[in-house]
């Protein structure tokens, strides 16, 4: 018999279910209660009371008395009670189709559900790389974008040809002035060189010139010595004389 559950709470506390029996318990009883035909926990259960029919039947037919319309009743009573109880069988044949389609819908919509999980994994792995592409592609655009903008504030590239010519073309007159200064500067040199030279010999020149004047002072020096001396020689000779 299942006992009936009972809920206790105390003050503040939230309200939990305490049973009479455990669920394998509650899984015996429930089998019984199917095979028997026992719906309630009160009354006689339909499979004793057919039991209790048939044996009246039984014992009835059993006496040698003459009790034909007795058993006419019993059996009556028998097949009505068979009745009675096949009923209950019949439905419950009933539901147990119905369970075993409704199971095999159920198992059939699992299958589906399980298909509809690796589907929807799929199409998510599928959507992550396609996520991923997207933000490589937009990266670059981004990246294209930003050159796009970059050249666009550069000037135009007939601009730009101008540009590169007339630098071209200052580099050209600088190199032509640079080989024109080195040639000057070379001129410079030799003109230089050729100047350090005439003063050169210039300058060996004045040094003959001075040595050569000092050299006929010298001389003159040397004669006019000489002539004081013959001066003075015939001088004391006339005053001896």
């Amino acid at each position: 018999m299942l006992a009936k559950g009972r809920k206790v709470a105390g003050r503040g506390e939230q309200m939990s279910a305490h049973y009479a029996f455990g669920p394998q318990e509650d899984d015996v009883i429930i089998k019984h209660r199917l095979l028997t035909r026992t719906t309630t926990t009160r009354g006689e259960p339909p499979l004793k009371k057919l039991q209790k029919k048939f044996m009246s039947f039984a014992t009835e037919i059993e006496k040698d008395a003459d009790n034909t319309s007795d058993c006419e009743r019993l059996y009556k009573a028998f097949l009505q009670e068979i009745n009675t109880f096949e009923l209950p069988l019949l439905k419950s044949k009933a539901v147990v189709d119905a369970n075993i389609r409704e199971k095999e819908s159920f198992n059939e919509l699992q299958v589906e559900i399980e298909r509809q999980i690796l589907q929807a994994q799929t199409d998510i792995e599928d959507l992550k790389k396609e996520l991923e592409q997207s933000k490589i592609e937009r990266q670059h655009k981004e990246e294209c974008e930003a050159i796009r903008k970059l050249i666009s504030s550069q000037p135009p590239r007939s601009e730009t040809e101008r540009l590169i010519a007339d630098i071209e073309k200052e580099i050209a007159d600088l190199e032509a002035e640079d080989i024109a200064c080195l040639r000057t500067l070379e001129l410079r040199k030799k003109q230089f060189a050729l100047l350090l030279h005439v003063v050169e010999e210039l300058q060996i020149s004045i040094e003959d010139e001075q040595k050569s004047i000092a050299d006929e002072l010298r001389a003159i020096t040397e004669e006019q010595k000489m002539s004081i001396e013959e001066s003075g020689g015939t001088s004391d000779a006339m005053a001896v004389d």
